[in-house]
């Protein structure tokens, strides 16, 4: 059953990424609820030992993915809250599996100096067109993304294996998604093919994290 999904999850994100790039709004939206509801069931039936954080993780994801479909400021807040919640889900689930001994401190205050970096620059950018009212949530959102990859590099540096090199590329992904998400929604200048960079960088991510913490268990 668990390769019966991963096509459906595959398939279903093909459409969707194809929908994406041609700016097809319908089809985007009759196919966004589908892709993670096929990546938590392709999980459920391969992981031998199933997480409850991890697929609290999916879930919330999935539920943000569909409160963004509608468009409104409200429909966005909506989702945001809802992809806060997962990214301190997937928090949670690294933090089982750290090994916190073996830690470099040096290396991981450097690494969240780089997304502080990244942050200021996405918003530099943002700050002359994005509304006053969801800038300052804008910026917090996108910290507690950048916390979920500091946690998921603390993982990768004190457990160095394929899985927890597959879990952090997923959370570079996924930083890289939202900041995206947010330079298309709001930046003065269309970005290029809209939403088909956000979704790609998303959907790889989603399945990468799943994978890496599955073969991690």
């Amino acid at each position: 059953m668990q390769i019966l999904f991963l096509v459906l999850f595959a398939t279903v994100s093909v459409v969707h990424l194809a929908a994406s790039f041609v700016s097809n709004k319908k089809l985007r939206a009759a196919t966004k609820g589908f892709i993670l509801l096929f990546l938590l069931l392709y999980y459920l039936f391969a992981a031998e030992a199933k997480n409850g954080v991890l697929i609290a993780a999916i879930a919330t994801s999935w539920l943000g993915d569909v409160l963004l479909i509608p468009q409104g400021n409200g429909w966005f807040t909506a989702g945001g809250i809802s992809f806060m919640i997962s990214h301190f889900c997937f928090i949670a689930v690294y933090v089982m599996s750290v090994d916190f001994a073996n830690v470099n401190i040096l290396l991981t205050v450097l690494a969240f100096l780089v997304y502080c970096a990244l942050i200021f620059l996405v918003f530099r950018a943002l700050r002359p067109t994005a509304p006053k009212k969801l800038y300052g949530g804008l910026i917090f959102y996108l910290f507690c993304n950048a916390s979920m990859n500091i946690f998921a590099f603390m993982l990768l540096i004190s457990r160095p294996c394929l899985a927890t090199a597959l879990t952090y590329i997923g959370a570079v992904s996924f930083f890289a998604s939202d900041s995206l998400l947010f330079l298309t929604k709001f930046y003065k200048k269309p970005m290029w093919r809209g939403h088909f960079p956000v979704m790609l960088t998303y959907i790889v991510a989603e399945l990468l994290i799943t994978q890496g913490i599955m073969m991690l268990g």
